[in-house]
């Protein structure tokens, strides 16, 4: 593999060789290992990434597998997993058509008939990074091809199906948490990922890709507390905390992929000084608190009894604000995730997958193709 970027564990006195290794050797556990692996084949010519926690198949977790493969020179597993989520996951009728259900069985059957927002926004991102790797193949292989498709329903879908909703508001051009609601994700912005959407989707689409990143950098620090850097799980779109779920709590599972998304941005297109200052406050928030202490918080800071669900991923996600962040313990945090292995049992799978993405972008090998 050839770095493109600054391997950050440098800081820290890991040579290049040694950061190298830990990435493959991670990703071979992730895709391979007999006891620790979340990949698994399902047909001849598909696979699966399996939600650990909760035994299925989610297009999260499939559009990430995706993204890992190709950032690693996988075509193989790339294909496998892109043949599973056409052949089981894809929508082929309703207000929904064009769209992936974003949870099934591992035989493929649906657990829903409706999509999650991104998913369908890393398998454009990791489609059009497959073709600029491999080149384009046929059928759903041409990648970019079925990238555009995808983006083309994500913007379009109340025109292209009676009765759908788009992923993105039409007007203040914000993700939606799932099509037919007015509020919003933090960690779906990915305004990274639109840069690159306003260059290689359709003509038509692009000056709205470039008004959705814009938004979005701007959704992501208000969304943001502005003492503890914490963003909320789910949020109005003027930034207020929504309570979804029947959590009592606002910053958990999901919202820790806010740091993850600041820092790949800073990596890709450079630092800003308002995103770099949100994550500045968290990692001096979190500064001191021993991983086995995390809860899940109100963004404000307080404390409840919840025993944060993934912590391996809140450690990993600090690690990666050190990129771009300015406080004095951003070292620190590229030492404690060194020293902290991937996370093994039940649960492992979201912590996995935030852990790679982190370790990947942190050695310097998750780059734009």
């Amino acid at each position: 593999m050839q770095r493109k970027y600054l391997n950050q564990f440098s800081r820290i006195g890991v040579s290049d060789a040694e950061a190298l290794k830990k990435v493959t050797d991670s990703f071979q556990t992730i895709f391979f290992d007999p006891e620790e692996k979340f990949y698994q084949d399902v047909d001849a010519d598909s696979g699966c990434m399996v939600d650990t926690g909760n035994v299925d198949a989610r297009t999260e977790g499939m559009s990430y597998g995706m993204m890992m493969s190709v950032q690693m020179d996988r075509k193989d597993l790339f294909d496998k997993l892109w043949q599973f989520s056409v052949r089981y996951m894809r929508l082929t009728g309703g207000p929904n058509e064009g769209y992936f259900a974003w949870s099934t069985q591992l035989d493929g059957r649906h657990n829903a008939e409706g999509p999650a927002p991104d998913g369908e926004e890393y398998f454009a991102m990791a489609l059009f990074m497959a073709s600029a790797r491999w080149g384009e193949g046929e059928g759903i292989f041409a990648y970019a091809a079925q990238a555009r498709d995808i983006l083309r329903h994500c913007v379009h879908q109340r025109e292209l199906r009676p009765g759908g909703s788009a992923m993105w508001h039409e007007e203040n051009h914000l993700i939606r948490f799932v099509p037919g609601v007015d509020f919003s994700d933090p960690s779906y912005h990915l305004p990274h990922f639109y840069d690159l959407f306003a260059q290689r989707a359709n003509e038509e689409d692009r000056a709205f890709w470039r008004a959705a990143a814009e938004a979005s950098r701007a959704y992501i620090v208000k969304s943001a507390h502005p003492a503890t850097g914490m963003s909320p799980e789910y949020a109005e779109y003027d930034g207020t905390p929504r309570l979804l779920f029947n959590k009592p709590f606002t910053y958990y599972s999901d919202a820790y992929r806010v740091a993850m998304n600041i820092a790949l941005d800073g990596l890709w297109f450079g630092k800003k000084p308002d995103l770099a200052a949100v994550v500045t406050r968290l990692q001096n928030y979190f500064h001191g608190i021993p991983q086995a202490d995390y809860r899940a918080y109100q963004i404000d800071g307080t404390l409840t009894e919840e025993p944060a669900m993934h912590p391996v991923a809140i450690t990993a996600v600090l690690a990666a604000a050190s990129i771009v962040s300015d406080s004095p313990y951003a070292d620190e945090y590229l030492l404690h995730f060194w020293n902290t292995p991937l996370r093994k049992g039940k649960r492992r799978y979201y912590d996995n997958c935030l852990y790679f993405f982190c370790l990947l972008m942190l050695a310097g090998y998750y780059q734009i193709y």
